[in-house]
């Protein structure tokens, strides 16, 4: 069975802070009072943003700022309130929605 559904996903960098927390955790904490299907958040190799600034890994795995995406797939509807609830929350990054076809196991 296929099923209609949304992606949302975040671009944020692994140093962005919500107060005394990364912004990753307080978004996923979020997420989840906001009853989401359930949510990933991964770190990037390297990447750069609008500022022109370059992220990567560095030497000995220390960070240089990583790119981190945290995306969700739920239904049209929650993920329109979710989107527009992180959008308070993430005041610097990139939130992205779009269609997809979410294509379920069949039954064993």
């Amino acid at each position: 069975m296929n099923v209609q559904a949304k992606r949302l996903t975040v671009y944020i960098d692994e140093a962005d802070m919500h107060g005394d927390v990364p912004l990753y955790e307080a978004v996923v904490r979020r997420l989840l009072s906001l009853e989401a299907a359930g949510a990933t958040v991964q770190t990037g190799i390297m990447g750069f943003g609008k500022h022109g600034r370059v992220h990567r890994k560095r030497l000995f795995g220390i960070s240089d700022d990583r790119p981190v995406t945290i995306t969700v797939i739920d239904n049209a509807a929650k993920i329109e309130r979710i989107s527009d609830d992180l959008r308070r929350l993430v005041t610097e990054g990139l939130i992205v929605v779009e269609d997809v076809l979410v294509v379920m196991p069949d039954p064993a």
